[in-house]
């Protein structure tokens, strides 16, 4: 039997935008199996618990039957162990995103062979990052257009 192609999606997703459904919706054409890593930091303060965002990103993701959702804390090798994920699925809108990526894509593969895989963002979605959108939420902005229908609400 071949082994399946594994690839944890990790990030805090704090929302979880537009921008990161289409790197879901890319990925899991190109992977068995994708894990949406929802990271619990400590020194970040989220504007929703962790429980909340996993369960948001859970209704927005049921449609691919080849994506789980979870928290995770500690390193992002440990989560993949955790899980049997060989690849790490990034997203990268910018150059100073592939650089940051291309670092820690190095240490990654250094601390436990693990190979990251980045999707270059659509067009339409390269200007959005989840910090903007809390952001333009705190000024009282309507963000809608760019988060999935659910996040709306």
């Amino acid at each position: 039997m071949d082994r399946q192609r594994i690839a944890l999606f990790p990030g805090s997703f704090d929302p979880f935008t537009l921008g990161h459904l289409s790197v879901v919706e890319r990925g899991s054409r190109l992977f068995d199996r994708i894990i949406v890593a929802v990271g619990v930091n400590s020194v970040k303060i989220p504007t929703q618990d962790v429980d909340d965002r996993i369960s948001s990103i859970k209704e927005v993701v049921s449609r691919f039957s080849n994506v789980e959702v979870a928290a995770y804390d500690g390193l992002t090798v440990e989560a993949c162990r955790k899980y049997g994920a060989e690849f790490i699925l990034r997203g990268v809108r910018t150059i100073s995103d592939y650089e940051y990526e291309r670092n820690m894509a190095d240490v990654n593969r250094d601390l436990a062979g693990i190979e990251t895989v980045l999707l270059y963002s659509l067009p339409e979605h390269s200007s959005v990052s989840s910090s903007m959108v809390r952001e333009l939420r705190r000024y009282g902005v309507d963000v809608s257009k760019y988060l999935p229908d659910l996040q709306n609400r």
